[in-house]
C-alpha cells in the first residue's frame, strides 16, 4: 500500500449498519475511542435512522441517504465541540443506528383470566391470544427512555411491558364495549382496533414506539360455558323435544327386538317402549284425551316394577331382593329396624326402620287378650 492509499484510509472511514436480525431495534457503531474520521462517510439506508450522541447529548439525526461526515454536514456537533484536522479524529461521538421497519410476528396474550359480565352467563372468564408489530417513529425518545448506553437494544426486551399494555387495554376495551360472549367472534376486528389505539396512546409519547397492526386470534371460554353453548345450539338444533323422543323410541323398539340374547327382558323392554311412545301419542293435541289420562279404546301403560331391595348383612351388601325374599328375611330375623337398606329413587342407605315403606314390617305385634273374668 503506498503513501497516498495509507493516508486516504487514515482520513476516510465508512459508517453503516447492515442489519441481519429482523428483532434488533437500535445498534451502536463500534468504534475505536468513539472516533470518527474526517470525511468518513455515513450510509444510512431505507428502513433506518442514525443518532450521533456527544457526551451524553443528542448532538444529530440523519434519516436514510449517504453523507461526507464534515463540519457543514454536522453544525451541532460542530457547535460542541471544536473541530480538528490531523490523522486523529477531528471529532468523538457514538453513533447510533435506529431501525424505522416494522418488527412482525409479535406475540400477546392474557397470562391470567379475565373476569367480564356476560348478560346471558353471568360472571365469566375469558382468555385471548393474539399477534402485532412494532415500529419506532421517534428515535430521540426511544434513545432516551429505553436504550441508554446500551451497544444493542431488540424487540424482546420490551415484549414483556408490551404485552402488559396490551393486556391492561384488552381488559379495558372489552369491559367497556359490553359485547356478549356469544358474539365475541364476531367483533375480533372492531375490538383489536380500540385495544391497539389504547396500547398505542401509552407507548407513542413515552417511548417513541408504535403498534401499527394488532389482531386477535382467539377468545376462548370456560370449559363449563363452552359446554353450556354446545347443549343451547343441540336443542335449537332438534325443535321439537317431544317429536324427537318419540323418533328415538321408535328406533329403538327395532334394535330391541333384533337383540337375542335379551330374551323376554328384551320383549319386555321393547313393550314398554311401544305403551311409553303410545302415551305420548295419546297426550298429543287432538287424540281426544287429557295429558295424563289415556284415550279411549286405548290400552292403560304397564304398572310400575315392583321395588328392589339391597341390605347390609355381615358387613357386605346382598341383593336385590324382591318382596317376597324380603319379607322372608324379615321372619328370618335376618333384617331387623336396624338393617341398613336401600332402594332405587333413596338418596342413600337408611335403617330399614326409618324407610316409611318398611316401617309397618317392624310394628310389635300384641299377645292376644286375656281371658274374661270367670273362665
Amino acid at each position: 500500500m503506498g503513501f497516498f492509499d495509507k493516508l486516504r484510509a487514515e482520513l476516510i472511514d465508512i459508517v453503516e449498519w447492515l442489519d441481519d436480525d429482523r428483532l434488533t431495534l437500535v445498534w451502536r457503531f463500534p468504534r475505536y475511542h468513539n472516533q470518527i474520521k474526517n470525511g468518513a462517510q455515513l450510509i444510512v439506508r431505507p428502513g433506518q435512522t442514525a443518532i450521533f450522541v456527544h457526551q451524553g447529548e443528542i448532538a444529530d439525526v440523519f434519516e436514510p441517504g449517504q453523507y461526507t461526515l464534515e463540519t457543514k454536514n454536522l453544525p451541532i456537533l460542530s457547535t460542541l465541540q471544536g473541530w480538528k484536522y490531523g490523522f486523529d479524529s477531528p471529532f468523538k461521538a457514538e453513533v447510533y443506528f435506529v431501525s424505522t421497519r416494522q418488527v412482525t410476528d409479535l406475540k400477546w396474550g392474557t397470562p391470567n383470566p379475565i373476569m367480564m359480565r356476560d348478560p346471558d352467563f353471568g360472571p365469566i372468564r375469558i382468555r385471548a391470544f393474539g399477534t402485532y408489530t412494532l415500529k419506532a417513529v421517534d428515535a430521540r425518545a426511544l434513545l432516551n427512555e429505553l436504550v441508554g448506553t446500551d451497544s444493542e437494544f431488540d424487540a424482546n426486551e420490551i415484549q414483556e411491558l408490551l404485552r402488559s399494555i396490551i393486556n391492561s387495554a384488552f381488559a379495558d376495551v372489552v369491559a367497556s364495549s359490553k359485547i356478549a360472549a356469544l358474539d365475541l367472534a364476531t367483533s375480533y376486528r372492531e375490538l383489536a382496533d380500540k385495544i391497539r389505539a389504547a396500547a398505542v396512546e401509552k407507548v407513542d409519547d413515552e417511548y417513541g414506539l408504535d403498534i401499527p397492526q394488532l389482531y386477535i386470534v382467539n377468545i376462548s371460554l370456560p370449559e363449563a360455558v363452552e359446554k353450556a353453548i354446545d347443549t343451547r345450539g343441540s336443542m335449537a338444533a332438534i325443535g321439537d323435544m317431544g317429536a324427537f323422543q318419540q323418533y328415538q323410541l321408535g328406533m329403538a323398539m327395532p334394535e330391541a327386538a333384533k337383540n337375542p340374547a335379551g330374551g323376554l327382558a328384551s320383549a319386555g323392554v321393547g313393550l314398554g317402549m311401544g305403551f311409553g311412545m303410545m302415551n305420548q301419542m295419546m297426550n298429543q293435541p287432538g287424540s281426544g284425551a287429557a295429558p295424563g289420562q289415556v284415550g279411549p279404546g286405548a290400552m292403560a301403560p304397564p304398572p310400575p316394577p315392583p321395588a328392589a331391595w339391597h341390605i347390609v348383612e355381615h358387613g357386605q351388601t346382598q341383593g336385590p331382593l324382591d318382596a317376597a325374599a324380603f319379607m322372608q328375611a324379615v321372619q328370618q330375623k335376618r333384617i331387623t329396624a336396624q338393617t341398613m337398606v336401600w332402594s332405587a329413587g333413596m338418596p342413600g342407605w337408611q335403617p330399614a326402620g326409618q324407610v316409611p315403606a318398611l316401617q309397618s314390617l317392624f310394628v310389635a305385634t300384641p299377645p292376644p287378650p286375656p281371658p274374661p273374668p270367670g273362665v
